[in-house]
């Protein structure tokens, strides 16, 4: 049977302050309205801390607030409090609005549009206390919108290969020709600077047209059927990174970067700033030579202050 948790506050009328500060903790929590002064939780150990401290904000506030365990209570009535139904009906129909929106020109806006339903399907997870089809159609929904805008971003994205990652080594990757789909965004501008940088200094690159047409000699990487590409969850700069054990803490922070601005995934808070400069970069520059120095640049900059970060 169900337990649940009550809330009862009463706070003196001229604190507005303290009063729209426990409202705003309330209402982020999900917590259902009993009656004016009167919420709702079920027991878990995040909802008793929460309630916890908004009760001893509210008596600092000079107010009174007394949290009670309910149990033997009408649950099913209760669990209907808190059915999010609404609010995942309402994701659907903006995600199906974006695909509907999504064109090859309109990539950017789609993966853009796409990180902000994430963050508004993840905030209406954290309250969806009982979980139904309502939630899993929602994250089916708009995970295949997320990988549907990705790919027009950049056409030919590869298919996540199963298995293990191999061990490589790295005396045998020298003084090598490398190759990758032409008109490179983030995860293969950031395999190439890991490349020179970390693996093959004098690596040479070849962008191809159409990966079929690799040459023999090349190492392939971030296309389907190359040396290196996606396993996984994994994308092709962590594949990279996991294949010649390149496990120091600044890469693998580049690594989480360079998976969220490929596939998605949690944002890290460089993010927003990283891709406007990466999408600039890409339409300001046609040459794909020109463009990886450029862009490698940026990546040895982040390297370079992920390392440094906290000693200055």
């Amino acid at each position: 049977m169900e337990s649940w948790l009550t809330l009862i506050l009463s706070l003196p009328t001229e604190n507005a302050t303290a009063r729209m500060r426990a409202w705003r903790a309330l209402k982020a929590s999900g917590a259902a309205v009993l009656r004016d002064g009167v919420y709702l939780l079920p027991e878990r150990e995040a909802c008793r801390s929460l309630l916890m401290a908004v009760a001893q904000d509210v008596q600092a506030a000079g107010g009174s607030a007394h949290l009670m365990k309910v149990v033997g209570a009408d649950s099913a009535s209760y669990v209907a409090l808190f059915d999010r139904g609404d609010g995942f009906a309402a994701l659907l129909g903006e995600i199906a609005q974006g695909r509907a929106a999504l064109t090859a020109d309109a990539a950017a806006g789609a993966v853009r549009t796409a990180r902000k339903l994430r963050k508004a399907f993840d905030a209406l997870v954290q309250t969806d206390f009982f979980a139904a089809e309502a939630q899993r159609q929602t994250g089916a929904a708009l995970a295949e919108f997320e990988q549907l805008a990705h790919r027009a971003m950049s056409p030919g994205e590869p298919h996540p290969a199963s298995g293990a990652i191999a061990r490589r080594d790295v005396a045998e990757f020298q003084h090598r020709r490398w190759a990758t789909r032409a008109r490179p965004w983030v995860d293969r501008l950031a395999c190439a600077w890991l490349i020179r940088r970390h693996i093959d200094p004098q690596a040479r690159f070849v962008w191809l047209a159409d990966p079929a047409h690799c040459p023999a000699d090349a190492v392939g990487f971030d296309f389907d059927g190359a040396a290196f590409s996606h396993v996984g969850a994994k994308v092709t700069f962590e594949v990279l990174l996991a294949a010649f054990g390149l496990e120091q803490p600044a890469l693998r922070r580049l690594g989480a970067l360079v998976h969220f601005l490929d596939i998605g995934g949690v944002e890290p808070p460089e993010a927003s700033g990283v891709e406007r400069v990466m999408a600039g970069l890409c339409a300001a520059i046609a040459d794909d030579d020109q463009l990886m120095q450029v862009a490698s640049g940026v990546f040895e900059g982040l390297r370079v202050a992920f390392e440094t970060e906290g000693t200055r």
